[in-house]
Order: C-alpha cells, then structure tokens, then sequence
C-alpha cells in the first residue's frame, strides 16, 4: 500500500512542478530564444507546453498503475461474500428492505 500512495504523491508532485518550472522557465528567460518572442507568443507557447507537461505525467502514471501486478491486490473476502449475496437476492426482496429503511428515516 505504501508503494501506492508514494507514487501518486510522486505523480501528484511532478504534475504541479513541471508546469510551474515551464512557465517560470519561460517567463524569465531562462531558455535560449524566449527573449526573442512576443509576449503573446511565449504566453501560448508555454501554456501549451505546460499541459502537455501534464498530460504526460498522467499517462506516465496511468502507464505506471497498468505495470503494477493484478494479482498483487486481493479483495476483502467478507466484502466480496456481502456483494454476491446482495447481487443474488431477488428483487422483491431488496425492494422491500428498501421500502423498511426509509420509514425508519
């Protein structure tokens, strides 16, 4: 689980700082040829370039979560006995357990 949640604090960082890191790269001229641009110019060329930037690490993520093991994560198994019993009872039956809740409310 710990190796989950640090991914996506991984992605989650890299999301907000790549973007940021483009547009002050850009804003202060830290790239050979920005200063030659219009104002107009750099602000497309860097928002653009930013949510590529974005994009790219949500497919490096989603890339990421689709190499991880399936057979790695096993459902609860009071959970999936709950879910088939729900899923198996018949219809009249939920109806009414339904109907009983919302007089209790």
């Amino acid at each position: 689980m710990a190796g989950v949640i640090q991914k996506f604090v991984t992605a989650s960082l890299f999301m907000w700082i790549t973007p940021v890191a483009i547009l002050y790269a850009f804003n202060n001229n830290l790239l050979p040829g920005a200063s030659d641009m219009s104002p107009y110019s750099l602000t497309l060329l860097s928002g653009f370039l930013a949510v590529i930037s974005v994009n790219i690490v949500i497919a490096f993520y989603i890339y990421m979560a689709m190499k991880e093991p399936s057979d790695k994560h096993k459902p609860d198994p009071t959970f999936l006995a709950e879910a088939k019993a729900s899923v198996s009872q018949p219809i009249g039956e939920a109806d009414s357990s339904s109907q009983s809740s919302k007089k209790e409310e």
